[in-house]
């Protein structure tokens, strides 16, 4: 996305503000065109990762997140995971990841949405971001999903580690002193 015809708009926009005060106010106006440009396209690039924030809470366990690449914003939209039939289930393509439940799905889509604020300790922010930054998402989109899935367990049932159903397949034998 180019920001150049935003940033150049702004600065029309200013031009012609500053022409109704007289040459004075024309030449501070040129002044503070450079440092404003910079300015606007930080506020720019804030309302974009705003948006692609408040639409990847909508698409959970979708995202939309907004990549900086040689300066200029583009948007990475990640789809949720169609409904896979056995086919699907026997050979996956991509690395699962857990999928909303069909309540929240609904809830979505109706806009019920909510800003919460989450503190956590700093090893587990710095795991999060990881896990995120793994599965190409944001720190956002990845907590949603991970809600989600503790949301979807049944009842009574404890989190599993992760790798634990291949632990339970696996066999041990030897001595114990």
């Amino acid at each position: 996305m180019d920001l150049n015809r935003y940033a150049d708009e702004l600065q029309r926009q200013l031009a012609t503000a500053a022409a109704a005060g007289g040459d004075d106010a024309r030449e501070l106006a040129a002044r503070l065109t450079a440092p404003l440009d910079a300015a606007a396209r930080l506020v720019l690039l804030s309302a974009l990762s705003d948006a692609a924030g408040e639409i990847s809470a909508e698409l959970a366990p979708g995202s939309v997140d907004v990549r900086l690449r040689g300066g200029s914003p583009e948007f990475v939209v990640t789809a949720p995971a169609a409904q896979a039939g056995p086919a699907a289930l026997a050979a996956p393509a991509a690395p699962a990841t857990p999928a909303a439940p069909a309540s929240a799905q609904v809830e979505a889509e109706a806009g019920a949405t909510t800003r919460t604020t989450l503190r956590l300790p700093d090893h587990l922010k710095a795991q999060a971001e990881l896990a995120a930054a793994r599965d190409g998402v944001s720190v956002n989109t990845w907590l949603v999903r991970a809600v989600a899935a503790a949301v979807e367990r049944p009842p009574g049932r404890a989190a599993e580690p992760a790798g634990s159903e291949q632990r339970a397949n696996s066999r041990v034998t030897g001595w114990v002193r």
